[in-house]
């Protein structure tokens, strides 16, 4: 069923075999595979590689993919000068797209390897630290976490984020795939495609939701509070973030493993209990309203249990998504056609000049 609120809602506009969607069960498919089975048994890397090639691959490919990834993370100076010249004022994603812009040639892999270096770069330099190099030993979420912090990451840690991150990786056509699609249909390159992705996710009806829903966690402050502060909330007609989908009537299967995953950082974590903040908004919610969360209800709280400030938490979306962009991109330019829909127009009828 089509949502009103959603322009194109239930229009096909591509024929995708990359990632299938059951808004009914609440399954979500990247290349045919489950992602509670991903998110349990694979990597980032690995899941990466899935969406571009279309299986999962063997151990040797996936070895040489990682050594890839690892022997690109490195920035070159054009883009490191970029940041440092920004870092101190401007905001994350406005430094995320104009850092992206200054690579050229792009690869996929060239992608995937330097957008974490590039968010973890921003926030060294606007907070006075110096940039922690790549670390090739390290696995992804090992080095960015190291890269991010100045330590290495316990390997709980590192797993979690790596969780997070695969889950992020792909979501069908969603605004910013969809604008990847449209200007890769020009016949533009990757750089300018993920660039135009980037710049859509910066918008707040699409990327941004997980680092609202935190502030109004920080707001309620205690679980014991929220369920008074929600209802408030809700008969003051505020919309709150991380709850609904243009497209699941179920559980957002992503919810489920990131709220395990929270519950878990939060054992050991002491004050303010992100997670039983999170848990007791999405009960009364669900009481008043009858919403199921999404992704972003509890990602939030996962990036806080890693140390990641809520500013980040959009930057790292499109660090993860940046394969599934990537992954369109090519089957755009496999079969490629311009993207070009109509309008039905409601102005004035013809009518004489003067």
């Amino acid at each position: 069923m089509p949502k009103k609120s959603v322009q194109l809602s239930g229009v096909v506009v591509a024929e995708s075999a990359i990632c299938s969607i059951d808004p009914d069960e609440g399954v979500l498919m990247y290349r045919g595979y489950d992602i509670a089975e991903l998110a349990e048994r694979s990597t980032y890397e690995e899941t990466a590689l899935l969406l571009l090639d279309g299986d999962v691959p063997s151990s040797e490919a996936l070895e040489a993919f990682r050594r890839e990834l690892a022997d690109l993370r490195e920035l070159p100076a054009e883009t490191e000068e970029a940041i440092d010249r920004q870092a101190g004022e401007a905001a994350p994603m406005d430094v995320l797209r104009t850092a992206v812009s200054t690579l050229r040639e792009t690869t996929p892999a060239q992608l995937i390897s330097q957008l974490p270096t590039i968010v973890a770069r921003y926030h060294r330099r606007r907070e006075g630290l110096e940039p922690v190099a790549p670390d090739a030993s390290l696995t992804y979420s090992e080095n960015f976490l190291s890269m991010l912090h100045g330590s290495r990451p316990s390997e709980r840690d590192a797993r979690a984020f790596d969780v997070a991150m695969i889950l992020h990786a792909e979501h069908e056509l969603n605004a910013s795939t969809f604008a990847a699609r449209v200007v890769a249909g020009t016949g533009a390159d990757l750089t300018a495609a993920v660039v135009a992705a980037i710049a859509a996710l910066s918008g707040p009806l699409h990327g941004g939701a997980n680092e609202a829903a935190m502030a109004l966690f920080e707001r309620i402050g205690s679980a014991d509070r929220a369920p008074g502060d929600v209802r408030e909330a809700l008969e003051r007609g505020e919309r709150l973030y991380g709850f609904g989908h243009p497209l699941y009537r179920a559980y957002d299967p992503r919810a489920l493993i990131l709220k395990r995953i929270s519950q878990e950082l939060s054992e050991d974590a002491g004050e303010p209990n992100w997670y039983a903040i999170t848990e007791a908004t999405e009960r009364t919610v669900f009481e008043e309203k009858g919403l199921y969360p999404n992704v972003d209800l509890y990602s939030g709280s996962v990036y806080r249990y890693l140390g990641v400030p809520n500013d980040l938490f959009t930057p790292l979306f499109a660090a993860s998504r940046v394969v599934g962009w990537s992954a369109h991109v090519l089957e755009q330019q496999a079969d490629n056609k311009i993207i070009r829909p109509s309008a039905e127009y409601v102005g004035e009828p013809r009518r004489e000049f003067r």
